[in-house]
């Protein structure tokens, strides 16, 4: 048994010293993706709509880069700035995963690692 990193030249460079994902035999590990657009660097918009709907296409690339996709996302860490923006990060959640929903949690965090940055989401899935 052992582990893979998984990579995208389509994703933004990760802020840290880890892997956009990491694989280990049917399962994906996807690290936080916050809203940053990979072709120009800069996060998606102001808001928790678009910068969720960013957060789930990165999130996809880093999951179809390891042979999955969202349909079989287990689970969801959601991490809002404002939990005030709930419904607005729900909505495009709901629109995004189209009938499928994994478990999840969202909570609030005090601090998002980047300015602007309104929405972090991580995942774990499995590869069909």
């Amino acid at each position: 048994m052992s582990h893979r990193p998984i990579h995208s030249a389509d994703l933004p460079k990760p802020v840290g010293p880890y892997s956009p994902g990491m694989g280990f035999e049917r399962l994906i590990f996807v690290s936080g993706q916050g809203a940053t657009v990979p072709a120009t660097g800069k996060l998606s918009g102001p808001d928790a709509a678009s910068q969720t709907e960013q957060c789930l296409a990165n999130l996809r690339t880093i999951l179809q880069a390891g042979g999955s996709d969202l349909q079989y996302v287990l689970r969801c860490g959601v991490f809002l700035l404002d939990m005030k923006e709930f419904t607005e990060m729900n909505g495009v959640y709901e629109r995004v995963f189209a009938g499928h929903r994994p478990a999840r949690t969202t909570i609030q965090a005090a601090a998002l690692p980047g300015e602007g940055l309104r929405v972090e989401i991580d995942c774990i899935a499995y590869v069909p």
